[in-house]
């Protein structure tokens, strides 16, 4: 579910913004940009499904921030699957050299 949230640009665009630090609203999510306040929401939504941000009422607003645990879990994730792939390639490297 994480890479699937983050396989979208706008999505990992907001990721990027929030990893700046602090917490932001949607308003300041969506200031200089072309998407509406509704997209940013539901990209928001998918995002929070995936653990990658959470998000906190302050007053009438909901602030958003970064959630750097998931993303921890899944870089540890790539790098099995990495040393895996590097352990079958050397398998058939050997393979073909003998």
């Amino acid at each position: 579910m994480i890479f699937a949230a983050l396989g979208d640009e706008t999505r990992l665009r907001l990721v990027a913004i929030l990893c700046g630090g602090g917490a932001l609203s949607i308003s300041q999510l969506t200031l200089g940009t072309a998407i509406s306040r509704q997209a940013v929401t539901k990209h928001l939504r998918v995002l929070a499904q995936a653990g990658l941000v959470r998000d906190a009422k302050l007053g009438r607003e909901r602030l958003w921030a970064f959630e750097p645990a998931r993303l921890v879990e899944a870089r540890r994730s790539l790098e099995v699957i990495s040393q895996q792939w590097d352990h079958a390639l050397g398998q058939l490297q050997a393979f073909v050299e003998s």
